[in-house]
Parts: structure tokens; C-alpha cells; sequence
């Protein structure tokens, strides 16, 4: 890219910016690190710094600056990092739309978005096709925050996989499979011993539960109270993994979707199903349009489809 655009009024004088430099601008914001850049591109230290040094004087602003022993961005960086992700994008996109991407040559990070349970899933199966395949790509599993944020469309994130129950038109959503919420115990729980009803469920031992935002209340409750019962919930955690641990250890009983059965097998514990009627966890990922036609998210989206495509089909 040798020409050169002119940007919208920020935080400095408006001038010419050389679209070269916006690659190198992307690298930097993901990375908050000229180190970190300069081994992304194949650079020395000091050139990358001379890059930095022409970035901030064509935005007029200093993008990253530091704090301690490290680098964070500027609150108009912050304001600018999806669209520039996005412009980098669309590039890559153009030009490789006319011949197939040799994906061993690409150098990227993607970002997937999700649950704990689901990095611990997907991470070493993803990573070993990575490895294969495209050695080039980094994947970064960001975990899911108390709050909500669109972080597809903000380009914090490039792929989001679990339960979407966004709505927001300018994403895409692809159903893959369809799970339930199953009951574990330690190895050796009183639970396991005779039959199991859903007053023994719900009175036998105390519960813990799962939630982001602390929630102590959730389905489980609503189903328990239509029987006229309820349970004792005496903590919560914000993710599958961490509660798992709290089980093993303790005479609680947990909840976990089926597919963290391979972590909940290497802790010893037990999963049983939940004598209730609860929801079914439709499992799908996620994406902004901007990356349909990008040959490197296509083949990763292919990735997840086959690696997490598993159980009960969507639908049934």
C-alpha cells in the first residue's frame, strides 16, 4: 500500500498518513509493546520506535504511552483500534481474494472470546492445528467479563464462541451443537449412593453455582420452585474451571455443561444428569461481517466448526 489517505478530525492536525503505516498501527495497539511489535514484523527495536515516532506525529497524538514497566494506549487509540483493525482487514481480504491464502505465510493474532470451559476445550485441539497448519497465527482466549460490551463489533475480540444471545444485526452467529447442563460431585459424594430425585438434588449437600456476575439465582431455582422445592446455594464463581476445583474438594454440588466433561474426567469428579427440565445451551460462534471474506478467519471458523461441532445437532 504506497498511497496515502487522509484522516477525520482528532486529536491533532489533520495529515497525510502513509497507509503502511496502519499495519504496523494495528501491531502496535494489539501488542502495547514496541518490543512485541518489532519481533510481529520482523523489525529491529529502534526501527520499530522510528515507526511509532512517525505514526504519532501523522495523528497527532502519542497512541501509546507508558505506565510503569509497560506501554497502554491513549484514549483516542482506544477510539481508533477497531477501525484500523478493520481497514487492515479488509485490505488482507482484498488482496487475497483472487487466489487461495498460503496460510503457513500468515503472520496474525485472532482473538476468541468466551467462557473458561470453553478455552480449555478448544485451546489444545486449536493451538495443535495452528501448530500444523498456519504456525504463523497466535490465538489470544480472552475470558468473558462481568459486564457486557460489543466486542465483536468493537474488534476487541475476532471470534466469539458459547451461548450468543446477541441480536445485534451486524453479527454473524452460526449455530453448532446443542449441549445440557449436567450435575458433578467429587468422587465418592453421599449424592451418588441410591437413587437420585430431584428433592435428594436439591436438599442432600449445598450448591455452587457459575456466574460472571455473581448471581447466586438461575435456572436450577426457577425449576426447583415450580416443584415447590429449593436448594441452598452457598457460593459462586465466574467460571466452569474455578468451580470444579471448589467441588473436588468439598461435598458441593455443581453444575457444568456436557462438554467439560474431559476437564471434570481428569479432576476424578462426577457428572450425573440434572433430573429437571432446564434450558438447552445452544452452542454457536460469532463474528462481525467485516471478517466473512478473510481467508485466515474463514479457515479459523472452519477449526472451530469441526472441533466444537459435537453433540446433539441444532434443532433436535
Amino acid at each position: 500500500m504506497t498511497q496515502s489517505a487522509r484522516r477525520p478530525p482528532g486529536p491533532g492536525p489533520a495529515t497525510g498518513l502513509d497507509l503502511n503505516l496502519l499495519a504496523a498501527l494495528d501491531v502496535l495497539l494489539e501488542e502495547e509493546s514496541v518490543r512485541g511489535a518489532a519481533q510481529r514484523l520482523h523489525l529491529s527495536e529502534p526501527a520499530m520506535s522510528r515507526t511509532l515516532g512517525r505514526i504519532r506525529k501523522a495523528l497527532g497524538d502519542p497512541v501509546l504511552v507508558r505506565a510503569g514497566r509497560r506501554m497502554v494506549p491513549t484514549p483516542y487509540a482506544l477510539s481508533v483500534r477497531a477501525e484500523v483493525g478493520a481497514v487492515v482487514e479488509r485490505a488482507r481480504a482484498l488482496f487475497a481474494a483472487h487466489g487461495e491464502q498460503d496460510l503457513r505465510a500468515v503472520e496474525r493474532t485472532f482473538t476468541v472470546h468466551g467462557q473458561d470451559s470453553i478455552a480449555a476445550l478448544l485451546g489444545p485441539r486449536l493451538l495443535a492445528r495452528v501448530l500444523e497448519e498456519a504456525p504463523g497465527l497466535r490465538i489470544r482466549f480472552l475470558g468473558e467479563s462481568h459486564l457486557d460490551a460489543p466486542v465483536l463489533r468493537e474488534g476487541t475480540a475476532d471470534l466469539e464462541v458459547g451461548v450468543i444471545d446477541s441480536t445485534a444485526p451486524e453479527v454473524r452467529v452460526e449455530p453448532l451443537s446443542v449441549d445440557r447442563m449436567r450435575g458433578v460431585v467429587r468422587a465418592g459424594h453421599p449424592l451418588l449412593k441410591g437413587k437420585l430425585t430431584v428433592r435428594r438434588f436439591a436438599q442432600s449437600a449445598e450448591h455452587l453455582t457459575v456466574s460472571r456476575r455473581g448471581k447466586l439465582h438461575g435456572p436450577v431455582d426457577e425449576a426447583l420452585a415450580e416443584r415447590g422445592l429449593s436448594r441452598r446455594v452457598v457460593g459462586a464463581v465466574a467460571s466452569f474451571p474455578a468451580s470444579l476445583f471448589l467441588v473436588r474438594d468439598t461435598d458441593l454440588i455443581g453444575l457444568v455443561p456436557g462438554w467439560s466433561t474431559p476437564m471434570t474426567d481428569a479432576l476424578g469428579l462426577v457428572t450425573f444428569p440434572v433430573p429437571l427440565d432446564l434450558p438447552p445451551l445452544a452452542l454457536a460462534m460469532a463474528w462481525h461481517p467485516r471478517l466473512d471474506a478473510d481467508p485466515a478467519h474463514r479457515w479459523l471458523r472452519g477449526c472451530v466448526r469441526e472441533l466444537m461441532g459435537v453433540g446433539e445437532q441444532p434443532g433436535r
